[in-house]
C-alpha cells in the first residue's frame, strides 16, 4: 500500500521540477546501465500519438543507447559533424541575402560555428552516454510534440536519480540521412529523432530564474 500522501508527492514532484536544468558538464563516471533503464521507462510511458501512427505490429517508439568511446560513438561523430557543415553551407548564403533570416538565425548559426570549431557537437561524446530516441512519423505528423513529451519524462526522471541531462537538437536532423539511421537499423525518413546526453553532473547549476504566475497568466471570464 502507498503511504505516501498527495501532499507529499506533489512536494517531489514540485522539487523535481524546480531543479530540471540542462547540464553541459558531465563526469567520466558511467551511471549505472539500471538508472539509465529507468530513465528510459520514463520516456516509454510518456504519451504519444496513437492515432496518427494507426494500427501496426512494429511499436512506435524506439531507444538507442551510445556509450562514450564506443565503436558506436566512433561510427555517428564524422556523421553528426558532416551535418553540421552541410547545415553552414546551406544557411550561410541564404543569410546573405535575406535580413529578416539574418536577424532570426544569426545565434543558430554561431552555435553550428562553435561546433565546427571545436570538432565535436556538445552531449555526442561529451557525456557518458547520449540516447536517441525514434518515434514513427504518421498523419498528422505530430511526432515531433510525442517526442516532446517522451524527453520531458526523461529529464525528469534523471532529475530525480540525480543526474544530469542535456536536450541534444541536432538529432533531429538525422532523421533523414541514411548512414545514421542504418546504424540504428531503422529506415530513413520513417521516424523523427530527437536525443539526449545524460550522466553526472559535473557541477551543481544554481536554480532556474522564471516570471511570477501573476505576469504571464490571464484569467479570461
Amino acid at each position: 500500500m502507498n503511504t505516501i500522501s498527495f501532499d507529499q508527492k506533489n512536494a517531489i514532484l514540485d522539487e523535481n521540477l524546480a531543479s530540471r536544468r540542462t547540464q553541459r558538464s558531465f563526469r567520466e563516471e558511467e551511471p549505472p546501465e539500471e538508472e539509465i533503464s529507468r530513465i528510459i521507462h520514463a520516456g516509454l510511458l510518456a504519451p504519444y500519438a496513437a492515432l496518427a501512427v494507426g494500427k501496426s505490429n512494429d511499436y512506435f517508439r524506439r531507444f538507442f543507447v551510445i556509450r562514450k568511446g564506443s565503436q558506436a560513438m566512433e561510427t555517428i561523430l564524422p556523421l553528426v559533424m558532416a551535418k553540421v557543415e552541410a547545415g553552414i553551407a546551406k544557411l550561410e548564403p541564404a543569410m546573405e541575402h535575406d535580413a529578416h533570416l539574418r536577424e532570426q538565425a544569426s545565434g543558430f548559426i554561431r552555435r553550428l560555428r562553435m561546433f565546427r570549431d571545436q570538432g565535436m557537437v556538445s552531449g555526442i561524446g561529451t557525456a557518458p552516454y547520449y540516447i536517441v530516441i525514434a518515434e514513427r512519423r504518421g498523419f498528422p505528423p505530430v511526432e515531433l510534440q510525442s517526442l516532446a513529451h517522451c524527453l520531458e519524462n526523461m529529464w525528469l526522471k534523471a532529475t530525480a536519480l540525480g543526474l544530469g541531462f542535456q536536450i541534444v537538437s541536432i538529432t533531429a536532423e538525422m532523421a533523414d540521412d541514411p548512414d545514421f539511421c542504418k546504424l540504428l537499423r531503422i529506415s530513413a525518413g520513417k521516424w523523427a529523432l530527437m536525443g539526449c546526453a545524460v550522466g553526472y553532473p559535473q557541477k551543481e547549476l544554481p536554480p532556474a530564474v522564471r516570471p511570477s504566475i501573476e505576469d504571464v497568466t490571464r484569467w479570461l471570464d
